[in-house]
């Protein structure tokens, strides 16, 4: 049974579990790494940026990876560590409400959602008469707005109090804001890198419309076990053809149903079997 969110939440964090405790450990497991490697390797760091940022030409040219590893790349402590506080609370959030893997998959598609928008806007932008000026994508903000997002529109009458400022806020109105200010960035050096986070977040928006509720993989297991019965039911249908043509060649008639059982027509064929 799934439960109303309360009226006003404030600025505190849910519990660190499942999705959330599985997504914020990843992120940060990937930082700590990623530190000590600059630091043990100071000369190959760019090397391993290069590597693992999205970068849309690479891809297009081989390094199909950097779509998936882009995100875990964290730069800076004071960033990293909002954005992993961002992430603890929206992604707890939504795991309050929904399953683990509807949470992962809204992430995820976040994260993929923004790199497909920025390999679509350097596709596109010779044929449109100007250069995008592309950096490599690194960071989680694409799957962070994507959570708000999903939020926003899922629990959009939901009040969030910033502590410690006296403000609330709606959650679809904290999502505007942030839209707002991603579309305002457009206008600017990060132009790219807004547009595709905006893209993220319009993924995001299509995969809670399209996906399951409960996730792909309660939807395909349910369809795997329906089609196991299917093929056992044809079984039984089929060994039951077998049955009734025998019965007939021993000068008896028999009727089964899908289920195998006997289909008794009148009282002459009940006293047939006692």
């Amino acid at each position: 049974m799934t439960m109303s969110p309360p009226t006003t939440i404030s600025l505190t964090f849910p519990d660190f579990r499942g999705a959330t405790r599985r997504l914020v450990l990843w992120n940060l497991a990937a930082f700590f790494i990623f530190l000590i490697v600059s630091l043990a390797f100071p000369a190959r760091i760019g090397h391993a940026i290069e590597l693992l940022a999205f970068d849309p030409s690479a891809f297009l040219h081989g390094r199909l990876w950097q779509p998936f590893t882009y995100s875990l790349l964290q730069f800076g402590l004071l960033q990293t560590f909002l954005n992993l506080l961002c992430l603890w609370f929206f992604a707890g959030f939504l795991e309050n409400y929904h399953t683990s893997s509807w949470v992962t998959g809204v992430y995820v598609i976040s994260v993929l959602g923004t790199a497909a928008t920025a390999t679509a806007i350097y596709a596109v932008a010779p044929t449109l008469g100007f250069q995008a000026a592309t950096a490599p994508l690194t960071g989680c903000s694409g799957g962070i707005f994507g959570l708000l997002v999903a939020i926003g529109f899922l629990h959009g009458d939901v009040q969030f109090m910033l502590f410690p400022l006296p403000i609330n806020v709606k959650a679809r109105h904290l999502a505007t804001i942030f839209a707002v200010i991603y579309l305002a960035m457009v206008f600017g050096q990060q132009s790219v890198y807004a547009f595709a986070v905006l893209g993220g977040g319009l993924f995001c928006l299509l995969y809670i419309q399209l996906a399951p509720r409960r996730g792909f993989h309660f939807t395909l297991s349910e369809k795997w076990f329906g089609l196991r019965n299917h093929f056992y039911r044809w079984k039984r249908r089929r060994a039951g053809r077998k049955f009734e043509v025998y019965m007939r060649s021993q000068g008896r008639t028999v009727r089964l149903d899908s289920r195998g059982k006997q289909i008794e027509d009148d009282q002459d064929d009940k006293t047939r079997w006692n």
